[in-house]
């Protein structure tokens, strides 16, 4: 019978999120008292339990994000596909993890829109692919692992559509509504989620966040683009009229929540995190200028929010979206502890300091893709 031990398997852990969670779980110090697995895969080192990134490390993906753990025996890194389901079932016998935290997704609504071929494979197939090797490599633990496994599944609010102004948030009762290739990639791979889960008794959590923002963020994504173009002096392209609202959720904040699911979360059910802080867009951008402003000042320069230029909305554009948190409040005590300003203000001063890693991420594919995204649409 395979044992398992205390190792997590963390998929796409160079991205956005993921990056951010496993250096929290570093920082954390998450242990516990239990020795190497059968095979001698690590399984607590120094303290602390091991981490298994898995991630293909395309273009949203970055290894230096986690360069701070480099020589640290805690963290292993292997380049590879979660739709390679040899190597998901290797890595699952040769670690022998305890928990499965899959990050890995395409996730820019904008890129689904040009070629949602990807979306698919990646979002659908390879969560299918992860959940299949999970089950098959669950069936083989003894009753006392199998009941501690947990399999936890992150995904999006944009699955449930979208608001009206003054609709109620988004709750986990709430009907799927997906509007675009990525949101609907990702409602596929919730309802495989919760398929195996109902099916085969697989101990799947799903969770389902409002928009993140923070450290390591791809430049394509509004904050950061907003804040590196203000500190460049380009123009600041907004959606539409600039009113459609998202609720913001800090990244760290997000990472605690799914630390928190982790630890207290019941199997089968699913988790909504929200920041509390709706905000229309054109107000992000602004805030984004004031703090830029404040922070890099150009001498006898207009204010950046001159900067703003209105474009041509993206095709079936959610106009709100809100989250109701109360379950993970009330079930796992859980809230998000930063405020929406003092984390904009946290994430502007880290991009400005942070010159050497946005430059690294710059590719000619990001320019170009950020070149044929934004020259299409008309100003308005």
């Amino acid at each position: 019978m395979k044992r398992m031990n205390e190792t997590i398997l963390v998929t796409g852990g160079a991205g956005f999120i993921g990056s951010n969670f496993i250096l929290g779980w570093m920082r954390a110090g998450a242990s516990s008292p239990t020795s190497a697995g059968v095979n001698g895969a690590a399984a607590v080192v120094n303290g602390a339990v091991a981490v298994v990134n898995l991630d293909l490390l395309t273009y949203a993906g970055n290894a230096a994000n986690l360069a701070a753990l480099e020589g640290d025996e805690r963290y292993t890194f292997v380049r590879g596909d979660i739709c390679d389901a040899e190597l998901v079932g290797s890595l699952l016998r040769k670690y022998e993890p305890k928990t499965i935290v899959h990050f890995a997704a395409e996730s820019h609504v904008d890129r689904s829109i040009v070629s949602p071929e990807g979306f698919v494979r990646t979002n659908v197939m390879g969560t299918f692919t992860l959940l299949e090797q999970a089950r098959v490599y669950w069936s083989g633990l003894g009753d006392e692992d199998r009941a501690a496994f947990r399999f936890l599944h992150v995904s999006t609010d944009e699955v449930y559509g979208t608001l009206g102004p003054d609709d109620p948030a988004f709750s986990e009762e709430t009907a799927y509504a997906p509007n675009s290739p990525y949101a609907a990639s990702k409602a596929g791979s919730d309802h495989l989620a919760r398929a195996y889960f109902h099916t085969f008794k697989l101990p799947v959590v799903t969770t389902n966040c409002s928009n993140n923002y923070g450290p390591f963020q791809f430049p394509e994504k509004l904050i950061p683009l907003m804040i590196l173009n203000a500190l460049e002096g380009k123009p600041l392209p907004v959606y539409g009229d600039g009113k459609n609202v998202r609720d913001w959720l800090f990244v760290e904040d997000h990472c605690a929540a799914i630390r928190a699911v982790l630890e207290k979360g019941r199997p089968g059910e699913t988790y909504n995190i929200g920041g509390n802080s709706e905000r229309a867009n054109i107000d992000v951008v602004t805030a984004i200028c004031d703090i830029v402003d404040e922070m890099r000042p150009r001498a006898g320069a207009a204010p950046r929010r001159g900067l703003i230029t209105y474009v041509q909305d993206r095709p079936g554009h959610d106009r709100r979206y809100a989250i109701d948190a109360r379950k993970i409040a009330n079930e796992l005590g859980w809230k998000p502890a930063e405020a929406f300003e003092s984390g904009l203000r946290k994430t502007v001063r880290w991009y400005l300091e942070n010159g050497d890693w946005v430059e690294s991420v710059r590719t000619g594919a990001y320019r170009d893709w950020i070149a044929k995204n934004y020259a299409e649409r008309a100003q308005l």
